[in-house]
């Protein structure tokens, strides 16, 4: 995993992931898209984070979650993200508690060469941990099947890919994922980059969507790191992601 690479904790962002839409679950913090680059063996990458989407329906997201990485094996990351949801729907009361926990585990089977992008796949589950009855979860697991490369230029670098969500949730449905980010290291201590992703409909009658963000992390050394992110949706942006943001402190040891 890059630092950063994330979420799940995700048209769309990563906050919906942890309350009622999958695809946010994906996540190479502080984008949406995630690389293939599993934490270094015995290594780990502690996140506390926030995230939000508005849309015409109310405001949705997780204040905090936390995500936990660990390299387990050579080329091979356990994840888990832990979200406190909320929902504050325009015509309803406000809502908090547990979300849906996520589940994970990347595995890098090509590593990069000169000619060779790397490649990894980073199965996830969503569990129905959230209430979907107050807007906090989907109410049925979610599995996430993606493959993800990634290539590095000097001071350049860039990731994506996408993959299958298979939904049991209320109303969600199974789709596709996709997303490509491109950044730039500005310096030791800065990256910025941008991404976009799309994914077709996620809930019946809503229709596909297109998004973007742009951000990136300060590093203010070699453990502590700041990430954000802020960006909106391009189409159907009424129904899925008027305006989206990541904020988040990471502790890599």
């Amino acid at each position: 995993m890059t630092i950063c690479n994330w979420k799940s904790c995700a048209g769309v962002v990563a906050a919906c992931a942890a309350l009622t839409s999958s695809d946010l679950a994906v996540a190479g913090p502080p984008f949406i898209t995630d690389d293939p680059e599993p934490v270094e063996y015995q290594h780990h990458e502690f996140y506390v984070s926030s995230q939000q989407v508005n849309t015409r329906d109310g405001r949705s997201g997780t204040l905090p979650h936390f995500e936990l990485n660990y390299g387990a094996a050579p080329d091979l990351q356990l994840h888990i993200i832990v979200p406190y949801a909320f929902n504050n729907p325009v015509d309803g009361p406000r809502q908090r508690g547990l979300g849906d926990v996520e589940l994970g585990a990347k595995y890098r089977f090509v590593h990069e060469a000169e000619n060779r992008p790397m490649v990894g796949i980073f199965p996830i589950v969503l569990t129905h941990t959230g209430d979907a009855d107050k807007g906090l979860g989907s109410g049925g697991t979610q599995v996430f099947l993606p493959v993800w490369l990634q290539k590095k230029w000097g001071e350049w670098q860039s990731y994506g890919g996408g993959g299958y969500w298979i939904s049991s949730g209320t109303n969600v449905k199974n789709h596709w994922f996709a997303g490509w980010q491109l950044q730039k290291d500005i310096s030791e201590r800065l990256t910025l980059g941008g991404e976009v992703f799309h994914s077709t409909e996620q809930t019946s009658g809503e229709g596909s969507s297109t998004g973007f963000n742009v951000g990136g992390y300060y590093n203010f050394d070699e453990h502590n790191h700041l990430l954000l992110t802020v960006g909106r949706g391009v189409t159907n942006a009424e129904r899925t992601n008027r305006s989206s943001s990541y904020v988040g402190y990471q502790w890599t040891w």
